[in-house]
Parts: C-alpha cells; structure tokens; sequence
C-alpha cells in the first residue's frame, strides 16, 4: 500500500511539472518558429509615442534568410510612405514621394532592437538572462530589456503571443513604465516563399518620376556624394539642377522647442533663390549646433546620398543618422541637424520638438 502512495505521488508531481510551461520553453518555442522560417512577411500598424501626441504608421516587413529586408512604413496622418530596404547592394532609406534615397554604410538592423524584426525579437529575449513570462487566459508574455542605443529612454518590451506561440503584439517601454513603441501584427506568415526579386531598389522608384511623358525608358539614377546640406551652391543661378522647377519657399521658420541648455538662437538667416529659399539657425553656448531648413522638393531623376550612420526612426518619419548630423524630411521640409556637441539623444530631441511645433509651413 505503502509502495502505491509513493508511486501516486510521484506520478501527480510528474504531470505537475509536464503541464507548467516554463518560460524557457517559451523562448525555445519562438526561436525555433524564427529560426525555420526561410522567408516572413508581417503586416499590421505601428504606434510611436511623444509626450504629446502618437504618431501611427501602417507597417509591412518582409525579410529573406540571410540578409535581406523590406519595411514599408506609411505615416497614416499623412501618407508619407518611407521604405528601409537591404539587400546585396547596401542598406537604404527610400522615400519615393520625393524619388530620393539615403544609403547607408551601416550594420543595420544587428545593432539595436527593433520590435518589427523577428530576428531581432529573438536575439533580444536570449541576451537577457532575466526574461520573465506571464500568462493570461489568451496569452504568453514575454518581458525583456532592449536595445536602442539612439534613444536612452527605451527600458524593456513585452512580447505578446497566443497559446500556440505565435506573436500577436510588441510593447515597447520607457523607464517610468510608459509605452513609447506598440507593434499590432494582423498577419504573420512564416512560410512567405519570398526570393530576392522582392527586394529590388528599382522597384520603389517612381518610374513617372524619372522618365519623359510618353517614354520608356529606364530611371537614369544619379549619386550625390556631397553630405546633405553641405553643398556650396549659393543658389543664384538655380545650380541645383536634379530638383524640378516648382517654386517653392517657406513662408515660416520652424523653431525647435528643446534646446539644452545655456544655449541660445545666435543667427536666424534666410538665403533667397530664384524658385525656393533656405533657412539657416544658428544655436550658440555649451551645445552648438545649426538646423537649415527648406521645402522638400521633387528630384526629376532618382537621387542616392550616401551616409556612413544609420537610419534613425523619429516620431513622424525616418532620418538619416551620422557621427555629428540628422537628416529628414517632415512635412514637406527637410531639414538637416549638425553639431560637434550635441549627444545623439540630444539631436534626437531637438529633431522631435522640430516635428512637435505649432508652427505649420506653407507654400508661396
């Protein structure tokens, strides 16, 4: 009798410890989903967060083992369509509205989280040794920290899955517990059976764009080796001549709201040309630094500039992020951000309280 009593509580400790889903078992089930997947397409909508308003993007990611990605994002205020592409050729930024793209010398996406990357997702959850899970009656979730080396502010995420471990939401979190990133997957199809004809630069350019009316001929693409913004062309004589001939000019100046501090606006000067015009800031004291800031103008014929930085996700667009300088386009402005003495974070700031001003430009 003994020996039964011994063996049924051995028994139900057994079934015990088989039915608890433990969380390495989780982070196990989920690697393993990624990992067997060839090829993924993603859909749904991103959320990002200021301390004023959200800003919301419907999102698609595509990714092709080993190297390869497509993420289109569309500002949903204002359809301003954006697409980091990577592929044999390099890792770009597009925006085919203005037929323009900024190619990067850069590692991206291996050097900082991203929460619409299931790659990235894993590689999260299995450098933290401190994961913990939850259970809901729907869901698994998984907590971990993250890494988001251009935006010190960003804590930890959590990862939301169904029972059958397939991942439905992405949290992502400041230090005062407040979600500054949320990813919403409406579809996500691991067996996607992409090859890399789906990530083609030439697809995202607007061929209506580049070529005469009536013509058929291919995108005659041009590179622009000089730093944006830092061409020497006084604008006198229209030197700028892969732009198109609408006359644009900025009736506002746009004035950031942050400025760090014991640092002042020095210079405000505004440079006149025959179709457009060119707004200069000048910012003076501990942090010095400059914005210029003009109308976002059309190419006739598709423009890459390079950038040795990376693309830099702000509230309502993608930049282009360098050792000493941020460029973007908001709007239908683009500006350009430089300094020796502001810290990344800081110029991320400035940037974002640029994008949060009342001031609207308009259109002469």
């Amino acid at each position: 009798m003994k020996k039964f009593l011994i063996l049924g509580a051995f028994i139900l400790l057994f079934l015990a410890g088989c039915g608890k889903y433990k969380v390495e078992d989780a982070v196990k089930d989920f690697t393993n989903k990624v990992n067997n997947s060839k090829s993924y397409k993603l859909s749904g909508t991103m959320e990002i967060s200021s301390s004023e308003e959200t800003f919301t993007y419907s999102l698609e990611s595509y990714f092709l083992k080993d190297d390869y990605y497509k993420v289109v994002l569309i500002n949903q205020t204002n359809n301003h369509e954006q697409v980091i592409l990577k592929n044999d050729e390099g890792l770009y930024v597009v925006t085919p509205s203005l037929n323009k793209s900024f190619k990067f010398d850069s590692v991206w996406p291996e050097n900082s989280s991203q929460a619409y990357l299931l790659g990235n997702l894993v590689k999260d959850i299995k450098n933290d040794a401190k994961v913990e899970m939850t259970e809901t009656d729907k869901n698994y979730i998984l907590k971990s920290a993250v890494n988001y080396p251009n935006n010190e502010e960003l804590s930890y995420q959590k990862l939301y899955f169904d029972k059958n471990m397939n991942i439905e939401k992405v949290e992502v979190y400041n230090k005062d517990d407040i979600v500054k990133i949320k990813v919403n997957f409406n579809e996500v199809n691991l067996k996607a059976k992409l090859d890399e004809d789906d990530f083609v630069l030439d697809d995202l350019i607007d061929e209506d764009l580049n070529n005469d009316p009536g013509t058929n001929t291919t995108p005659n693409k041009t590179e622009n080796t000089e730093t944006p913004k830092e061409d020497t062309c006084d604008t006198k004589e229209g030197c700028n001549t892969n732009k198109d001939e609408t006359t644009s000019f900025l009736d506002d100046i746009i004035y950031p709201l942050y400025i760090p501090a014991n640092t002042h606006l020095s210079n405000s000067e505004t440079i006149e040309g025959e179709d457009s015009n060119r707004v200069i800031l000048t910012f003076s004291g501990d942090k010095n630094f400059v914005i210029v800031e003009e109308v976002a103008k059309v190419n006739n014929e598709f423009e890459v500039i390079p950038v040795y930085g990376d693309p830099l996700m702000l509230y309502e667009t993608i930049g282009a992020l360098s050792s000493n300088s941020l460029s973007w386009d908001a709007n239908n402005i683009n500006y350009y951000l430089v300094s020796s003495d502001l810290t990344t974070n800081e110029m991320v700031s400035v940037a974002a309280s640029l994008g949060n001003s009342t001031l609207v430009s308009s259109l002469k």
